[in-house]
């Protein structure tokens, strides 16, 4: 039976209770696995069972990269496993899982330095793009979130029946750009070109050099990827990649324009001019971004959202609207961030000092806010810190996966995009700011309608989870609740597809949300 949400309807622009939408899940994950990398491919869906529990045993204690078949859309709600078999294998409702990659087999998730030397093997299959090259054949891209990150591309046929066989598989070679940090989320833009998120767990970019500062191995580990002693530049990394070229050469471009931050996800809209771009964190930016020429992302003018909330202070997150003024920080293109951010090269780790910073000061911050900076360099490398000094809001947590159906976005039958807030707090609950909102640990997902333009003004929460209680581990959100929602695709239909990324369901779960009509 399908398990009926709360219908929020405060917080949106409907009247009418004959509104119902739906929460049902339709597919659980291994012990311990993350379900990443959704993406639909006619009537086949691709997904990833992240890092999942090694002690497990069998083909899922290793990282897997997957595909649905002939997927069954109406197969219905699909019950939490209870039996310690079901637990430590995928079960859906929507069909057969056919696995197509593993970790390490093949080369699939191996790190190696641009000398070849092997660094690590991941298993943290993330997003997945897949690019066609033939009726039943294409390449399907998949993130491997590490650091340093990488990206395997699987040329792929499909079979009359809905089997697929993999032709052979490669790592992509970032070289040409300095490699890549922690590849996560992405989308394929609407040109067809894979785009892959650095998302750059770095707060502050004066550790980033500091020998005592407690993530420091991962630059070290940098380092070691570039070679010949060479240790990394900061802003090099936090950028939006994309594959150009993707069934020939497969060429990374580091689109500078798109600002520095910790990338979940970027989302381009049909216009191929305006990018919606997730930062995940605590005390982050939701951020804009408009290209010069439709697709082409080398050269734009970057924006941060400004919130003002609904409700009152302390107000239920499940309810409560956030509206949207966007702040314009500057115009940039790759071409001449490139040049300021050489500048900050050859700096390592004996240049440190506790009392300074080597690179970008808040002073310089500050005086880039005030109009006394003679370039923008502020705006595109600490584009965080930049938001805030212009007074945008630097408070959302654990921001995650925003997307929208591309073909429906067009068209306008599917006026809408979705983010998914993994979780409500710290920053988003502290008594302070912008947004104060109740805590919720278990998440929310917001839609947001795009209007003539694709620009958005409002975030309205549609589903949230509920009944948080750390003592009911490993269910502290209850299993007929959403639990930290993570990766999202939007389907034609307008249905949304929400994966969970979380340690408070036993087993991570896969959600199909369907909005409610108004009879």
């Amino acid at each position: 039976m399908k398990k009926t949400v709360a219908l929020l309807l405060a917080a949106t622009a409907l009247t009418s209770a004959a509104q119902a939408d739906s929460l049902v899940r339709v597919l659980t994950a291994p012990l311990g696995a993350e379900i990443t990398g959704l993406y639909e491919q006619g009537g086949d869906l691709f997904a990833n069972m992240q890092h999942p529990d090694g002690e497990i045993g069998g083909a899922f204690s290793k990282a897997v990269v997957g595909v649905i078949s002939n997927v069954n859309w109406t197969g219905g709600e699909h019950a939490a496993p209870t039996d310690e078999a079901a637990r430590k294998t995928v079960t859906s409702t929507l069909g057969d899982y056919q696995i197509l990659l593993s970790e390490g087999e093949n080369g699939v998730g191996v790190i190696t330095s641009i000398a070849g030397e092997e660094l690590l093997v991941s298993n943290d299959p993330d997003f997945n793009g897949f690019i066609p090259t033939g009726a039943n054949t294409g390449f399907l891209f998949t993130n491997w979130e590490n650091r340093p990150g990488g990206m395997s591309r699987a040329a792929l046929t499909r079979a009359d029946n809905g089997r697929w066989s993999v032709d052979g598989v490669e790592m992509l070679d970032f070289s040409s750009v300095g490699g890549t940090w922690v590849n996560c989320f992405g989308t394929v833009s609407p040109w067809g070109t894979p785009l892959t998120s650095e998302e750059l767990y770095f707060d502050d970019t004066a550790d980033w050099n500091n020998p005592e500062y407690k993530y420091v191995e991962d630059t070290k580990v940098l380092a070691a990827y570039l070679g010949e002693d060479q240790y990394p530049n900061p802003y090099d990394y936090g950028y939006i990649v994309e594959i150009t070229d993707p069934t020939d050469t497969a060429a990374p471009v580091k689109h500078f324009a798109l600002g520095r931050f910790s990338h979940e996800n970027a989302v381009v809209m049909p216009d191929q001019k305006t990018v919606y771009l997730s930062d995940d964190g605590t005390g982050v930016v939701f951020f804009k971004f408009i290209a010069d020429t439709a697709g082409d992302l080398s050269a734009g003018t970057l924006f941060a959202a400004k919130i003002v909330q609904d409700g009152p202070a302390g107000a239920d997150a499940g309810e409560t609207a956030l509206n949207i003024h966007w702040i314009e920080l500057a115009h940039g293109s790759n071409d001449e961030i490139a040049s300021w951010i050489t500048e900050y090269d050859g700096i390592g780790l004996d240049d440190y000092s506790a009392d300074a910073t080597n690179y970008i000061t808040d002073e310089d911050v500050a005086a880039w806010a005030a109009g006394e900076a003679t370039d923008n360099r502020v705006a595109f490398l600490e584009s965080r810190k930049a938001a805030v000094a212009k007074g945008a809001t630097g408070e959302f947590r654990k921001m995650e996966g925003v997307n929208i159906n591309l073909d429906g976005a067009a068209d306008g039958s599917v006026p809408f995009m979705y983010m998914a807030m993994s979780s409500i707090g710290k920053t988003m609950s502290d008594g302070e700011g912008d947004i104060d909102l109740a805590e919720n640990k278990c998440g929310v997902v917001y839609e947001m309608e795009l209007d003539a333009s694709f620009d958005v003004a409002r975030m309205v929460p549609v589903v949230a989870g509920f009944g948080y209680n750390k003592d009911n581990a490993p269910n502290a959100c209850p299993v007929a609740s959403v639990s930290n929602p993570d990766n999202l695709i939007v389907r034609k239909d307008g249905s949304v597809l929400i994966g969970e990324d979380t340690s408070s369901h036993e087993n991570n779960a896969l959600w199909i949300y369907t909005k409610g009509q108004q009879s």
